[in-house]
Protein backbone atom coordinates (compact mmCIF):
# COMPACT_ATOMS: atom_id res chain seq x y z
CA UNK A 1 0.00 0.00 0.00
CA UNK A 2 1.59 3.23 -0.64
CA UNK A 3 1.62 6.06 1.99
CA UNK A 4 -1.75 8.30 2.39
CA UNK A 5 -2.17 11.87 2.06
CA UNK A 6 -3.98 13.66 4.55
CA UNK A 7 -6.97 13.66 2.61
CA UNK A 8 -6.59 10.18 1.84
CA UNK A 9 -6.59 9.55 5.81
CA UNK A 10 -9.19 11.11 6.54
CA UNK A 11 -11.51 9.39 3.84
CA UNK A 12 -10.05 6.00 5.14
CA UNK A 13 -11.28 6.77 8.62
CA UNK A 14 -14.60 8.03 7.72
CA UNK A 15 -14.85 5.23 5.46
CA UNK A 16 -15.78 3.17 8.64
CA UNK A 17 -19.20 2.92 9.86
CA UNK A 18 -19.18 4.72 13.25
CA UNK A 19 -21.68 3.07 15.43
CA UNK A 20 -21.84 6.12 17.98
CA UNK A 21 -23.49 8.03 15.47
CA UNK A 22 -25.38 5.93 14.26
CA UNK A 23 -29.10 7.13 14.86
CA UNK A 24 -32.05 5.50 17.46
CA UNK A 25 -28.75 2.99 18.21
CA UNK A 26 -28.66 1.26 21.58
CA UNK A 27 -25.13 1.57 23.38
CA UNK A 28 -25.45 -2.28 23.55
CA UNK A 29 -22.11 -5.11 24.00
CA UNK A 30 -23.08 -6.07 20.61
CA UNK A 31 -21.80 -2.60 18.93
CA UNK A 32 -19.56 -1.30 21.53
CA UNK A 33 -16.95 -3.94 21.97
CA UNK A 34 -14.45 -3.19 23.68
CA UNK A 35 -12.79 -6.73 23.46
CA UNK A 36 -12.68 -5.72 19.68
CA UNK A 37 -10.75 -2.38 21.14
CA UNK A 38 -8.60 -4.42 23.31
CA UNK A 39 -7.50 -6.80 20.35
CA UNK A 40 -7.24 -4.00 18.19
CA UNK A 41 -4.52 -2.41 20.70
CA UNK A 42 -3.16 -5.20 21.69
CA UNK A 43 -1.50 -5.91 17.54
CA UNK A 44 -0.47 -2.55 17.91
CA UNK A 45 1.78 -3.02 21.48
CA UNK A 46 -0.53 -1.56 23.82
CA UNK A 47 0.54 1.79 23.13
CA UNK A 48 -2.12 3.06 25.85
CA UNK A 49 -0.41 0.95 28.66
CA UNK A 50 2.83 2.96 27.99
CA UNK A 51 2.82 6.29 29.71
CA UNK A 52 0.05 7.29 32.88
CA UNK A 53 -3.23 8.89 31.90
CA UNK A 54 -6.40 10.90 33.10
CA UNK A 55 -9.52 9.59 31.80
CA UNK A 56 -12.34 12.48 32.33
CA UNK A 57 -16.11 11.34 31.42
CA UNK A 58 -19.21 13.49 31.64
CA UNK A 59 -21.76 15.03 29.69
CA UNK A 60 -20.99 18.93 29.62
CA UNK A 61 -17.40 20.19 30.09
CA UNK A 62 -15.32 16.93 30.17
CA UNK A 63 -13.77 18.86 27.15
CA UNK A 64 -13.06 22.39 29.26
CA UNK A 65 -11.85 20.00 32.09
CA UNK A 66 -9.34 17.96 30.44
CA UNK A 67 -8.28 20.63 28.52
CA UNK A 68 -7.33 22.90 31.87
CA UNK A 69 -6.07 19.83 33.03
CA UNK A 70 -3.57 19.02 30.45
CA UNK A 71 -2.65 22.85 30.51
CA UNK A 72 -1.74 22.70 33.89
CA UNK A 73 0.33 19.75 33.35
CA UNK A 74 2.43 21.27 30.53
CA UNK A 75 3.13 24.75 32.82
CA UNK A 76 4.48 21.99 35.57
CA UNK A 77 7.00 21.10 32.77
CA UNK A 78 5.22 17.75 31.49
CA UNK A 79 5.12 16.53 27.98
CA UNK A 80 1.06 16.39 27.77
CA UNK A 81 -0.67 14.66 25.25
CA UNK A 82 -4.54 15.77 24.71
CA UNK A 83 -6.97 13.14 23.51
CA UNK A 84 -10.28 15.12 22.74
CA UNK A 85 -13.82 14.99 20.15
CA UNK A 86 -15.60 16.35 17.92
CA UNK A 87 -13.12 18.94 16.34
CA UNK A 88 -13.73 22.43 16.27
CA UNK A 89 -12.04 23.24 12.58
CA UNK A 90 -9.46 20.56 11.88
CA UNK A 91 -9.82 16.76 12.76
CA UNK A 92 -6.01 16.95 13.86
CA UNK A 93 -7.28 19.03 16.70
CA UNK A 94 -8.42 15.82 18.53
CA UNK A 95 -4.91 15.13 19.38
CA UNK A 96 -2.44 17.56 20.15
CA UNK A 97 0.99 17.54 21.92
CA UNK A 98 1.77 20.04 24.52
CA UNK A 99 -1.58 22.21 22.97
CA UNK A 100 -0.77 21.88 19.66
CA UNK A 101 -2.20 19.38 17.02
CA UNK A 102 0.01 16.85 15.77
CA UNK A 103 0.90 17.79 11.79
CA UNK A 104 -1.23 16.53 8.94
CA UNK A 105 1.76 14.67 7.69
CA UNK A 106 1.99 12.75 11.24
CA UNK A 107 -1.83 11.80 10.89
CA UNK A 108 -1.54 10.29 7.83
CA UNK A 109 1.46 8.36 8.76
CA UNK A 110 -0.36 6.68 11.70
CA UNK A 111 -3.18 6.11 10.28
CA UNK A 112 -1.36 4.13 7.23
CA UNK A 113 0.69 2.68 9.96
CA UNK A 114 -2.66 0.87 11.61
CA UNK A 115 -3.81 -0.12 8.21
CA UNK A 116 -2.66 -3.69 8.30
CA UNK A 117 -4.20 -4.12 12.04
CA UNK A 118 -7.69 -2.76 11.23
CA UNK A 119 -7.67 -5.41 8.13
CA UNK A 120 -7.20 -8.10 10.86
CA UNK A 121 -10.31 -6.67 13.24
CA UNK A 122 -13.86 -6.55 11.97
CA UNK A 123 -16.54 -3.60 12.52
CA UNK A 124 -13.79 -1.11 13.48
CA UNK A 125 -15.54 2.07 13.64
CA UNK A 126 -14.32 5.30 12.79
CA UNK A 127 -13.64 6.41 16.76
CA UNK A 128 -11.78 3.33 17.65
CA UNK A 129 -9.38 3.70 14.77
CA UNK A 130 -9.08 7.60 15.73
CA UNK A 131 -8.42 6.64 19.22
CA UNK A 132 -5.88 3.88 18.69
CA UNK A 133 -3.87 6.42 16.50
CA UNK A 134 -4.31 8.87 19.42
CA UNK A 135 -2.27 6.68 21.82
CA UNK A 136 0.38 5.61 19.42
CA UNK A 137 0.73 9.19 18.38
CA UNK A 138 1.62 9.67 22.20
CA UNK A 139 3.35 7.37 22.21
CA UNK A 140 5.92 8.85 19.01
CA UNK A 141 5.83 11.81 20.62
CA UNK A 142 7.42 10.48 23.57
CA UNK A 143 4.94 12.44 26.48
CA UNK A 144 4.99 11.97 30.09
CA UNK A 145 1.19 11.92 30.15
CA UNK A 146 -1.83 11.81 28.33
CA UNK A 147 -5.02 13.48 29.10
CA UNK A 148 -7.78 11.52 27.80
CA UNK A 149 -11.19 12.35 26.97
CA UNK A 150 -14.39 9.90 26.57
CA UNK A 151 -16.43 10.29 23.41
CA UNK A 152 -19.53 8.88 24.48
CA UNK A 153 -20.61 7.19 27.57
CA UNK A 154 -17.82 6.08 29.44
CA UNK A 155 -18.22 1.88 30.15
CA UNK A 156 -18.01 1.12 26.54
CA UNK A 157 -15.97 3.62 25.18
CA UNK A 158 -13.16 2.79 23.31
CA UNK A 159 -10.60 5.19 25.51
CA UNK A 160 -11.90 3.18 29.17
CA UNK A 161 -9.10 0.55 28.00
CA UNK A 162 -6.54 3.21 29.77
CA UNK A 163 -5.47 2.53 33.02
CA UNK A 164 -5.51 6.07 34.87
CA UNK A 165 -4.25 8.06 37.56
CA UNK A 166 -7.13 9.56 38.45
CA UNK A 167 -10.50 9.51 36.88
CA UNK A 168 -12.96 12.50 36.28
CA UNK A 169 -16.27 12.75 35.75
CA UNK A 170 -17.81 16.36 35.09
CA UNK A 171 -21.08 17.23 34.69
CA UNK A 172 -24.07 14.88 33.93
CA UNK A 173 -27.14 15.64 32.46
CA UNK A 174 -29.27 14.27 29.60
CA UNK A 175 -28.03 14.06 26.20
CA UNK A 176 -28.04 10.51 23.60
CA UNK A 177 -30.63 8.89 25.93
CA UNK A 178 -31.53 6.74 23.30
CA UNK A 179 -27.75 5.04 23.48
CA UNK A 180 -27.13 6.14 27.05
CA UNK A 181 -30.66 5.44 28.79
CA UNK A 182 -33.11 7.46 29.71
CA UNK A 183 -32.74 8.20 33.24
CA UNK A 184 -29.81 10.23 34.84
CA UNK A 185 -28.99 7.13 37.05
CA UNK A 186 -28.93 5.39 33.74
CA UNK A 187 -26.54 7.86 32.03
CA UNK A 188 -24.77 8.19 35.17
CA UNK A 189 -24.04 4.41 35.76
CA UNK A 190 -22.53 4.35 31.78
CA UNK A 191 -20.23 7.66 32.86
CA UNK A 192 -18.70 6.14 35.94
CA UNK A 193 -18.24 2.86 33.89
CA UNK A 194 -14.67 4.81 33.56
CA UNK A 195 -14.14 3.95 37.56
CA UNK A 196 -11.32 1.43 38.00
CA UNK A 197 -10.49 -0.52 40.98
CA UNK A 198 -8.81 1.36 43.61
CA UNK A 199 -8.09 4.05 41.49
CA UNK A 200 -9.23 8.00 43.08
CA UNK A 201 -12.01 8.93 41.31
CA UNK A 202 -12.87 13.01 40.72
CA UNK A 203 -16.39 14.11 41.19
CA UNK A 204 -17.96 17.49 39.92
CA UNK A 205 -21.14 19.33 41.40
CA UNK A 206 -24.22 16.56 40.40
CA UNK A 207 -27.52 16.26 40.76
CA UNK A 208 -28.55 14.00 44.15
CA UNK A 209 -29.42 11.11 41.18
CA UNK A 210 -26.37 10.93 39.40
CA UNK A 211 -24.39 11.31 42.66
CA UNK A 212 -25.99 8.37 44.00
CA UNK A 213 -24.88 5.86 41.27
CA UNK A 214 -21.52 7.16 40.65
CA UNK A 215 -21.02 6.85 44.97
CA UNK A 216 -21.96 3.11 44.58
CA UNK A 217 -19.95 2.35 41.67
CA UNK A 218 -16.79 4.07 43.20
CA UNK A 219 -18.04 1.67 46.19
CA UNK A 220 -18.33 -1.26 44.43
CA UNK A 221 -14.75 -0.60 42.61
CA UNK A 222 -12.69 0.19 46.05
CA UNK A 223 -12.26 4.02 44.46
CA UNK A 224 -11.64 6.75 46.54
CA UNK A 225 -14.07 8.96 44.97
CA UNK A 226 -13.26 12.93 45.65
CA UNK A 227 -16.48 15.42 45.57
CA UNK A 228 -16.00 18.90 44.42
CA UNK A 229 -18.16 20.94 46.17
CA UNK A 230 -17.74 19.28 49.27
CA UNK A 231 -14.07 17.76 49.59
CA UNK A 232 -12.64 20.79 47.38
CA UNK A 233 -14.81 23.85 47.64
CA UNK A 234 -14.53 27.42 45.54
CA UNK A 235 -16.32 30.30 44.96
CA UNK A 236 -16.06 32.70 42.21
CA UNK A 237 -14.02 35.82 43.23
CA UNK A 238 -14.69 38.13 40.29
CA UNK A 239 -15.75 38.09 36.33
CA UNK A 240 -15.50 39.96 33.31
CA UNK A 241 -15.31 39.55 29.63
CA UNK A 242 -11.61 39.09 29.77
CA UNK A 243 -12.01 36.09 31.90
CA UNK A 244 -12.64 35.61 35.92
CA UNK A 245 -11.08 34.14 39.35
CA UNK A 246 -12.13 31.89 41.84
CA UNK A 247 -11.00 31.41 44.94
CA UNK A 248 -10.59 27.02 45.76
CA UNK A 249 -9.61 25.28 49.08
CA UNK A 250 -10.14 21.51 50.67
CA UNK A 251 -12.73 20.85 53.56
CA UNK A 252 -9.77 20.72 55.80
CA UNK A 253 -8.95 24.52 55.91
CA UNK A 254 -12.62 25.40 55.79
CA UNK A 255 -12.38 26.48 59.91
CA UNK A 256 -9.18 29.07 58.63
CA UNK A 257 -11.20 30.04 55.85
CA UNK A 258 -14.22 30.91 58.04
CA UNK A 259 -11.54 33.51 59.94
CA UNK A 260 -10.61 34.71 56.58
CA UNK A 261 -14.13 35.38 55.47
CA UNK A 262 -14.67 36.90 58.73
CA UNK A 263 -11.79 39.01 58.73
CA UNK A 264 -10.06 37.15 61.97
CA UNK A 265 -7.16 36.86 59.76
CA UNK A 266 -4.65 39.12 57.25
CA UNK A 267 -1.50 37.02 56.22
CA UNK A 268 -4.12 33.63 55.14
CA UNK A 269 -6.47 33.32 52.01
CA UNK A 270 -7.11 30.58 49.87
CA UNK A 271 -5.70 29.71 46.60
CA UNK A 272 -6.70 32.10 43.90
CA UNK A 273 -6.50 31.51 40.26
CA UNK A 274 -8.10 32.92 37.20
CA UNK A 275 -9.15 31.35 33.94
CA UNK A 276 -9.99 32.91 30.23
CA UNK A 277 -12.81 30.66 29.68
CA UNK A 278 -15.99 32.70 30.74
CA UNK A 279 -19.30 31.20 32.36
CA UNK A 280 -19.92 30.44 35.96
CA UNK A 281 -19.80 26.70 34.71
CA UNK A 282 -16.40 27.07 34.01
CA UNK A 283 -15.28 27.88 37.00
CA UNK A 284 -17.30 24.42 38.62
CA UNK A 285 -15.01 23.06 35.67
CA UNK A 286 -11.92 24.56 36.82
CA UNK A 287 -12.69 23.19 40.14
CA UNK A 288 -12.99 20.01 39.21
CA UNK A 289 -9.47 19.99 37.21
CA UNK A 290 -7.75 21.18 40.17
CA UNK A 291 -9.48 18.69 42.35
CA UNK A 292 -8.13 15.88 39.72
CA UNK A 293 -4.11 17.96 39.91
CA UNK A 294 -4.75 17.52 43.86
CA UNK A 295 -4.96 14.08 43.45
CA UNK A 296 -2.15 13.85 41.08
CA UNK A 297 0.37 16.03 43.63
CA UNK A 298 -0.99 13.31 46.45
CA UNK A 299 0.05 10.47 44.34
CA UNK A 300 3.84 12.01 43.66
CA UNK A 301 3.04 14.28 40.70
CA UNK A 302 5.38 17.66 40.90
CA UNK A 303 2.73 20.41 40.19
CA UNK A 304 3.91 23.83 41.80
CA UNK A 305 0.57 25.84 42.92
CA UNK A 306 2.30 28.63 40.48
CA UNK A 307 2.42 25.89 37.69
CA UNK A 308 -1.51 25.36 38.35
CA UNK A 309 -2.01 29.03 38.50
CA UNK A 310 0.14 29.51 34.72
CA UNK A 311 -2.08 26.28 33.40
CA UNK A 312 -5.46 27.71 34.22
CA UNK A 313 -3.80 31.32 33.06
CA UNK A 314 -2.63 29.73 29.26
CA UNK A 315 -5.62 27.21 28.86
CA UNK A 316 -7.42 27.35 25.28
CA UNK A 317 -10.68 25.72 24.37
CA UNK A 318 -12.44 27.87 21.63
CA UNK A 319 -15.75 28.07 20.63
CA UNK A 320 -17.58 27.75 24.08
CA UNK A 321 -18.94 31.25 24.94
CA UNK A 322 -15.96 32.69 23.06
CA UNK A 323 -16.62 36.61 22.24
CA UNK A 324 -15.12 36.97 18.53
CA UNK A 325 -15.61 40.64 18.37
CA UNK A 326 -17.38 43.11 20.69
CA UNK A 327 -18.53 45.59 18.06
CA UNK A 328 -21.02 44.96 17.52
CA UNK A 329 -20.67 41.53 20.07
CA UNK A 330 -20.45 38.01 18.24
CA UNK A 331 -20.90 35.24 20.33
CA UNK A 332 -20.32 31.71 19.74
CA UNK A 333 -21.15 28.34 22.01
CA UNK A 334 -21.09 24.93 21.57
CA UNK A 335 -24.56 24.26 23.57
CA UNK A 336 -25.95 20.82 22.36
CA UNK A 337 -28.22 19.80 24.93
CA UNK A 338 -31.35 21.54 27.18
CA UNK A 339 -28.95 21.88 30.51
CA UNK A 340 -26.06 23.70 28.52
CA UNK A 341 -28.45 25.96 26.67
CA UNK A 342 -29.29 26.75 30.15
CA UNK A 343 -25.96 27.28 31.60
CA UNK A 344 -25.71 29.52 28.25
CA UNK A 345 -28.65 31.56 28.88
CA UNK A 346 -27.23 32.75 32.71
CA UNK A 347 -23.79 33.32 31.26
CA UNK A 348 -25.92 35.99 29.03
CA UNK A 349 -27.92 37.29 31.73
CA UNK A 350 -24.88 37.45 34.04
CA UNK A 351 -22.26 39.42 31.09
CA UNK A 352 -24.70 40.86 28.98
CA UNK A 353 -27.33 41.68 31.31
CA UNK A 354 -30.63 43.32 29.32
CA UNK A 355 -29.24 42.57 25.64
CA UNK A 356 -31.68 41.10 23.47
CA UNK A 357 -30.15 38.10 21.04
CA UNK A 358 -29.78 38.09 17.34
CA UNK A 359 -29.53 33.80 17.76
CA UNK A 360 -28.26 31.85 15.00
CA UNK A 361 -29.52 28.54 15.60
CA UNK A 362 -28.92 25.24 13.89
CA UNK A 363 -28.50 21.41 15.38
CA UNK A 364 -28.16 17.68 15.11
CA UNK A 365 -32.01 16.48 14.60
CA UNK A 366 -31.74 13.91 17.65
CA UNK A 367 -30.82 16.30 20.08
CA UNK A 368 -33.19 17.69 22.11
CA UNK A 369 -34.09 20.58 20.17
CA UNK A 370 -37.28 22.04 21.57
CA UNK A 371 -35.31 21.64 24.87
CA UNK A 372 -32.46 23.66 24.02
CA UNK A 373 -34.91 26.71 22.42
CA UNK A 374 -37.35 26.64 25.54
CA UNK A 375 -34.20 28.15 27.03
CA UNK A 376 -32.92 30.58 24.32
CA UNK A 377 -36.07 31.84 22.83
CA UNK A 378 -36.66 34.48 25.90
CA UNK A 379 -33.49 35.76 25.25
CA UNK A 380 -34.07 35.84 21.57
CA UNK A 381 -34.85 38.90 19.40
CA UNK A 382 -35.28 36.84 16.57
CA UNK A 383 -33.95 33.58 15.26
CA UNK A 384 -32.21 32.69 12.18
CA UNK A 385 -32.27 28.85 11.66
CA UNK A 386 -29.37 27.58 9.40
CA UNK A 387 -27.98 24.02 9.23
CA UNK A 388 -23.96 23.54 9.29
CA UNK A 389 -22.24 20.02 6.52
CA UNK A 390 -22.92 17.73 8.99
CA UNK A 391 -25.06 14.94 7.76
CA UNK A 392 -26.80 15.26 11.05
CA UNK A 393 -28.17 18.42 10.97
CA UNK A 394 -32.37 19.22 11.45
CA UNK A 395 -33.55 21.01 8.14
CA UNK A 396 -34.07 24.78 8.94
CA UNK A 397 -37.58 24.70 7.56
CA UNK A 398 -38.20 22.54 10.46
CA UNK A 399 -36.71 24.72 13.15
CA UNK A 400 -38.36 27.86 11.78
CA UNK A 401 -41.87 25.65 12.70
CA UNK A 402 -40.70 25.13 15.58
CA UNK A 403 -39.60 28.32 16.98
CA UNK A 404 -43.08 29.75 15.48
CA UNK A 405 -45.01 27.06 17.31
CA UNK A 406 -42.95 28.42 20.75
CA UNK A 407 -44.20 31.76 19.53
CA UNK A 408 -41.19 33.31 18.17
CA UNK A 409 -40.45 34.96 14.41
CA UNK A 410 -37.19 33.34 13.07
CA UNK A 411 -36.63 32.48 8.70
CA UNK A 412 -34.53 30.45 7.37
CA UNK A 413 -31.14 31.86 5.73
CA UNK A 414 -28.52 29.62 4.43
CA UNK A 415 -25.76 28.90 3.81
CA UNK A 416 -24.12 30.08 7.16
CA UNK A 417 -22.16 32.85 5.67
CA UNK A 418 -25.10 34.53 4.80
CA UNK A 419 -27.04 33.66 8.13
CA UNK A 420 -23.84 35.72 9.63
CA UNK A 421 -24.15 38.45 7.17
CA UNK A 422 -28.07 38.84 7.72
CA UNK A 423 -27.17 38.62 11.65
CA UNK A 424 -24.95 41.18 11.75
CA UNK A 425 -27.08 43.06 9.72
CA UNK A 426 -29.56 43.24 12.58
CA UNK A 427 -27.75 43.72 15.40
CA UNK A 428 -28.08 46.79 17.20
CA UNK A 429 -26.45 48.42 20.47
CA UNK A 430 -29.08 47.13 22.64
CA UNK A 431 -28.09 43.09 21.18
CA UNK A 432 -25.73 40.82 20.21
CA UNK A 433 -25.21 37.84 18.04
CA UNK A 434 -25.08 35.05 19.25
CA UNK A 435 -24.31 31.21 17.20
CA UNK A 436 -24.90 28.11 19.12
CA UNK A 437 -27.36 24.44 18.97
CA UNK A 438 -24.19 22.50 18.19
CA UNK A 439 -20.22 22.50 17.72
CA UNK A 440 -20.35 22.27 14.22
CA UNK A 441 -22.40 25.80 13.94
CA UNK A 442 -19.74 27.33 16.16
CA UNK A 443 -16.73 26.19 14.24
CA UNK A 444 -18.70 27.34 11.02
CA UNK A 445 -19.44 30.96 12.33
CA UNK A 446 -15.95 31.37 13.71
CA UNK A 447 -14.46 30.25 10.11
CA UNK A 448 -17.07 32.47 8.54
CA UNK A 449 -16.15 35.33 10.46
CA UNK A 450 -12.24 35.11 9.87
CA UNK A 451 -12.11 34.40 6.42
CA UNK A 452 -14.89 37.47 5.55
CA UNK A 453 -16.41 39.63 8.52
CA UNK A 454 -13.00 39.45 10.82
CA UNK A 455 -12.71 44.04 12.14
Amino acid sequence: MSPLTYQQALDYLYSFVDYSLTRQLRYSPEKFDLGRMQAFLKLLGNPHLKYPTVHVAGTKGKGSTAAMIASILQAAGYRVGFYSSPHLEDFVERIQINQEPISHEVLAALVDEVRPAVARIERLTTFEITTAVAFLAFLRAGVDVAVVEVGLGGRLDATNLVQPEVSVITSISYDHMKVLGETLGQIAREKAGIIKPNTPVVVAPQRQEALTVIREVAEQQAAPWFRVGDDIRYRVASHSLDGQAFWVWKAADQPEVNRWLEGEVEDWRPLQFEIPLLGAHQVDNAATAFAAVEVLRTRGWEIPVEAIARGFQQVRWPGRFEILQREPYLVVDSAHNQDSALKLRLALEDYFPGRKVVLIFGASEDKDIEGMLRELLPKAQMVIATRSFHPRAIEPEALVELVHRLGYPARVVVPIEEALAYAMSRVDENSLVLATGSLFIAAAIRQTWRERFRV
